[in-house]
C-alpha cells in the first residue's frame, strides 16, 4: 500500500500505541447535516476525522461559500443558522493536518418544495392514509391526493413524501399528579425515543410548574437517555403552556413535524388557557400525539381534553398504562410519522376574516382509503 502524507501521520500516531494496525485512508466526514436533508433555522454543523488520533491543526466550516467557524480542537462542530426558508445549501468542511495536508468534505442539502413564511397565505396539511384493512399506505405521489376547503377543491402546490426527515418535540409531564405513573412514564419515553430514526431531530421538554428544555435537538441519543433518567415528579402542571411551547419550537422548522405529549392532561398553573391552546392548534400545521398517563387514563373530562387536542390537529390520543402495551403504541406513532405526507395549497378563498375553514383530504385510486389530517384552520386576520 502506498501511503500519502496524512496516511503516514495516521500510521505514526497509531503505531505509538504499540499495536498492529491497518491504516485506513484518512478522511473528513460531515455527519450533520446529512446529504439531501431539509434544513432551516439554527442547526449544528458536525464532522469527524478518520481515523481517530490523526493530528489535526483545525477544522473549518463554510456554508454557501461563507465561513461559519473554525475549530482547533474537537468536537468538530459549530452552530449555523440556515434561515427560515428550506433552501438548498452547500456545506463544506476542511481539516488541516499538522503537516499541511488538507482533508475536505462537502454535502448539499435539498430545497423543500415549499418554504412558506408567516407573510405568505399557504396552508400546510399533514396527512396519513390507511386502506380498508387499517394498514398505512406509503409511496403515494402528489397526484393521488385531492384537498378540499369548505367543500371546494384546492390546487396542491407543494408536496413532501413520507420518507423525509421529521422534526419532533417530545414533552413529558413530571408534575406531582404524575407521581404514581412516573416510573412507567420514564420507561415509556425511553422506549419511544429508542424507536426513532437517526435522521429525526428531537427536542425533549419537561413540564410541571413551568416548561423547560432537558435535551436540545442537537443532543445525542445517550444525552437524551440520561435526561429522561433524571426526571422526577413534583410541582403543579402547566399542560397548556407545554403544548404552546412545543408548537412554538416546531413552527421554527419546515417540513414534517409533530408534537408528542406524555401527560395526564390535568392543568393547574398554566398562564395559557384551554381556549389559547384551541386557537393555536387551529392555526398550526403540526399534528399532536398524546400518550395518556395517570389520571388521563381514567377521568372523562381529561380524556375529552386530550382527544380534542389530538383530533383537531390530525394526531391521535392513546390510552394505556401497561408497559407491555406501550411498544405497540410507539410502533403505531412511529408508523404514523413515517407514513405522513405533507401537502400545501394557497386557498382560493384568501379572505382573512377570522372564520373557520374546514379541510377534507381524499385519495384517488382503487379501494377505499381513509385519510387522517387536520380538520381545518382558522383564517386569522393579519396582524391579529
Amino acid at each position: 500500500m502506498s501511503l500519502r502524507g496524512p496516511a503516514l501521520l495516521a500510521l505514526a500516531a497509531l503505531a505509538a500505541t504499540g499495536r498492529a494496525v491497518e491504516v485506513a485512508e484518512p478522511a473528513l466526514v460531515i455527519e450533520e447535516p446529512a446529504p439531501g436533508r431539509y434544513v432551516s433555522g439554527p442547526l449544528t454543523l458536525r464532522a469527524r476525522v478518520e481515523p481517530e488520533g490523526l493530528p489535526v491543526l483545525r477544522v473549518t466550516f463554510a456554508a454557501d461559500g461563507r465561513l461559519v467557524c473554525a475549530r482547533e480542537m474537537p468536537p468538530w462542530e459549530c452552530v449555523w443558522d440556515a434561515g427560515t426558508d428550506v433552501a438548498a445549501h452547500s456545506i463544506r468542511a476542511v481539516a488541516v493536518l499538522t503537516d499541511g495536508w488538507r482533508l475536505v468534505d462537502t454535502v448539499r442539502t435539498e430545497a423543500a418544495s415549499f418554504a412558506p413564511s408567516v407573510d405568505v397565505d399557504v396552508v400546510q396539511v399533514a396527512a396519513t392514509v390507511t386502506d380498508e384493512g387499517g394498514r398505512l399506505v406509503k409511496g403515494l405521489g402528489r397526484g393521488a391526493f385531492r384537498v378540499f376547503e369548505d367543500g371546494r377543491e384546492q390546487e396542491i402546490t407543494h408536496f413532501i413524501g413520507g420518507d423525509s426527515e421529521r422534526e419532533l418535540v417530545v414533552a413529558v409531564d413530571m408534575s406531582g399528579s404524575m407521581a404514581p405513573a412516573m416510573a412507567t412514564c420514564r420507561e415509556a419515553v425511553r422506549r419511544f425515543l429508542g424507536s426513532l430514526r437517526p435522521v429525526d431531530r428531537v427536542t425533549l421538554l419537561a413540564f410541571n410548574d413551568s416548561v423547560f428544555t432537558v435535551a436540545r435537538r442537537e443532543a445525542s441519543p445517550e444525552a437524551r437517555e440520561r435526561a429522561v433518567g433524571r426526571l422526577r415528579s413534583w410541582g403543579s402542571t402547566a399542560f397548556y403552556d407545554a403544548v404552546l411551547r412545543g408548537l412554538d419550537l416546531l413552527e421554527r422548522h419546515r417540513g414534517r413535524r409533530a408534537l408528542v405529549l406524555f401527560t395526564d392532561g390535568e392543568d393547574m398553573v398554566s398562564h395559557a388557557t384551554a381556549e389559547d391552546v384551541q386557537r393555536r392548534i387551529e392555526v398550526s400545521a403540526s399534528p399532536v400525539y398524546v400518550v395518556a398517563q395517570g389520571k388521563g387514563m381514567r377521568e372523562p373530562g381529561l380524556k375529552h381534553v386530550l382527544d380534542r387536542v389530538a383530533g383537531v390537529s390530525g394526531g391521535r390520543a392513546f390510552y394505556t398504562d401497561r408497559v407491555e402495551e406501550l411498544d405497540a403504541v410507539f410502533t403505531e406513532i412511529g408508523e404514523d410519522l413515517a407514513s405522513q405526507y405533507l401537502l400545501a395549497y394557497a386557498p382560493a378563498d384568501a379572505v382573512r376574516d377570522g372564520g373557520w375553514r374546514t379541510i377534507r383530504v381524499e385519495v384517488a385510486g382503487k379501494g377505499k382509503h381513509t385519510v387522517r389530517a387536520r380538520q381545518g384552520y382558522r383564517a386569522v386576520v393579519r396582524g391579529g
